[in-house]
């Protein structure tokens, strides 16, 4: 074999090699840039920040809507706990709802203007206590702590809007019940 087709065998083998190399980095990116993207769209759908429960939820493939109604859910249970909902846990649901990233376009938003309107069936919450309980049996206890501050913590912010002097400090007995129920989906 001639030394010019030695170095072009040489060459066509590197040049394969990298190529390789090249197009596995970029497939790595992608994925990388998808994850993010996945991560970004939870967590505007849920409100949930931590990125250790954003890379837990992404890797059991939970889609946005589902988490907008795992993060909804409560806010709704809270504000109907009395058996109606006034204008003051109105705004402070559709705030939460927006804050979590759910425009007014969003079908999500929409359905939750309809549990506003009328109280959701009644087996939502039981349903919502089920999947906790299952989604909490996958998660590290960090995680779990996380998703219930996160989720719950806002369901407080809803039983605080009404009540009290001026709105402020006072939750109801039935508020406190539906939380101490939602609360304790958590195991």
């Amino acid at each position: 074999m001639s030394r010019d087709r030695l170095g072009d065998s040489a060459k066509a083998m590197e040049e394969s090699f990298f190529a390789k190399h090249n197009e596995a980095l970029r497939q790595s990116l992608r994925e990388s840039e998808e994850l993010q993207i996945r991560k970004q769209a939870l967590s505007i759908a849920s409100g949930v920040t931590d990125d250790s429960l954003l890379d837990k939820l992404v890797a059991l493939k939970l889609e946005g809507g589902t988490l907008a109604a795992l993060a909804l859910i409560p806010l709704v249970a809270v504000a109907w706990a009395d058996g109606r909902i006034d204008k003051e846990e109105k705004t402070a649901v559709l705030s939460a709802a927006e804050g979590a990233g759910l425009g007014k376009d969003n079908a999500n938003y929409q359905l939750l203007e309809q549990w506003l309107a009328a109280p959701p069936p009644l087996d939502v919450v039981i349903k919502w206590k089920g999947y906790i309980q299952a989604l909490s049996a996958t998660l590290n206890e960090e995680n779990k702590q996380e998703l219930k501050s996160t989720l719950l913590g806002r369901a407080r912010a809803i039983a605080g809007a009404s009540g009290g002097f001026l709105g402020i400090g006072r939750v109801s007995t039935a508020e406190e019940t539906v939380l101490a129920e939602l609360e304790g989906a958590f195991p």
